[in-house]
């Protein structure tokens, strides 16, 4: 296989872990929020940052699954 291709791979997996610490730390800010702010904020405002909370996850699932897919590719090179 290609020298390239497998820099390539490396670079794309490079960015999926920036954007996956990235989600973490956002998704646990926004639940530290929530905790914090409980009964002091209205309920719609709560219930968007659980909504919020939740699409996070399911994007930081996404992720990892994509980074596997890669890791995976990249071991069968």
């Amino acid at each position: 296989m290609d020298m390239a291709y497998i820099d390539k791979i490396k670079e794309e997996i490079g960015w999926l872990k920036v954007i996956f610490a990235i989600s973490i730390a956002t998704d646990i800010s926004l639940i530290a929020w929530l905790i914090q702010s409980y009964g002091k904020v209205s309920k719609f405002l709560s219930i968007v940052g659980v909504l919020g909370a939740i699409v996070i996850l399911f994007a930081i699932d996404r992720l990892d699954s994509i980074a596997r897919r890669k890791m995976n590719e990249l071991e069968e090179l």
